[in-house]
């Protein structure tokens, strides 16, 4: 099931998680002095790609940070499922749960049934990955409908530090007209 997708330009929706401390975080917002944010919606703790890609982007973590982008990651799973998750992941970015099917929806999200119990046991987004601009645009946004189908680390951070760079005449710097 899937709804209207949002659209680069357009504002990110306020949406709140809980972080791994249980507080409530509003996902869009920067929580660092970061200029732009990095979201990244995983499909969950069952997802042996998704543990891989946040592994993976871990190695990029501090090639975001000096661009200004802050990284998080947030999945539909619990926060049980997300504290079993960490014991298989080596990431210092940080993870977010109860990512909802209403915020799902409104992200324009593909949302999967799980096949088993075995799997999950609840109805999980498909991955994406939002980039968002000082002014809490959406600058990039890139929406799977599997779960093999990610932006690769390396040209995804390559470009983004093209863009970052006042050193390139780039037309979207960071603002729209």
């Amino acid at each position: 099931m899937r709804s209207s997708k949002v659209s680069a330009a357009a504002v990110f929706p306020a949406l709140t998680v809980k972080d791994t401390a249980d507080n409530d975080v509003f996902l869009g917002q920067r929580s660092s002095e970061s200029g732009w944010k990095m979201v990244v919606i995983y499909r969950g703790k069952h997802c042996p790609i998704c543990t891989k890609y946040l592994n993976q982007l871990e190695d990029y973590k501090q090639r975001l940070a000096d661009i200004d982008i802050e990284l998080v990651a947030v999945s539909a799973d619990s926060a049980g499922q997300l504290k079993e998750h960490q014991e298989q992941l080596n990431v210092s970015f940080p993870l977010y749960y109860g990512l909802t099917i209403e915020q799902m929806k409104g992200l324009g999200l593909y949302i999967s049934e799980p096949r088993s119990e075995q799997e999950t046991d609840h109805p999980f987004a498909e991955p994406a990955l939002f980039v968002i601009n000082s002014e809490g645009r959406i600058q990039i946004a890139d929406i799977a409908n599997a779960p093999f189908s990610r932006p690769a680390p390396e040209t995804l951070v390559s470009g983004l530090e093209f863009i970052r760079d006042p050193e390139n005449d780039y037309p979207i710097r960071g603002t729209y007209s």
